[in-house]
């Protein structure tokens, strides 16, 4: 039982919790949580955490299909600019391993913004707070748990 799986518990939010077989040789966590699942990859999101020009640490997630712009993500959360941060902080404020991060149940709150994309669909997948743990819910449910800023945050390109 991951903090995000307690969180959803405790807050009596709809949700389901799939797993697979990690690969620790897989080179993408999302897509392989995609392939595993046999999602497509535009349903699996991704939770990644970027430095703003602030000093502030945010949380950005979006499709595993797509591409974080980060210019877009420092325009959603006031700032100039944004960096992805390190990954030892990254695995410092939220309490997860790199390719595990939840965007729920961190242990630090932090500003959350969801790419639009998510409101396309009635159900998402995000990290369940390891490597092949995964949630299912609805992207609204998501927002509104997280207090999440929801805007267009990706360029096309995978990844």
């Amino acid at each position: 039982m991951t903090p995000a799986i307690k969180m959803l518990q405790k807050c009596a939010i709809d949700h389901r919790v799939v797993s697979y077989a990690h690969d620790p040789a897989a080179e993408s966590y999302g897509a392989e949580a995609a392939e595993a699942l046999g999602l497509e990859p535009d349903r699996v999101f991704k939770t990644l955490l970027a430095e703003l020009d602030s000093g502030e640490t945010v949380v950005a997630v979006v499709p595993v299909a797509r591409r974080l712009d980060l210019k877009a993500l420092a325009r959603s959360a006031g700032a100039k600019k944004a960096a992805m941060a390190d990954p030892g902080d990254a695995e410092r404020l939220s309490g997860y391993v790199v390719g595990g991060i939840s965007p729920l149940g961190q242990r630090k709150r932090l500003r959350t913004f969801v790419d639009t994309a998510a409101q396309e669909l009635d159900e998402i997948h995000v990290s369940g707070g390891r490597r092949g743990l995964e949630i299912a819910l609805a992207p609204a449910a998501l927002a509104d748990l997280l207090d999440a800023v929801v805007g267009r945050l990706t360029t096309e390109d995978a990844r």
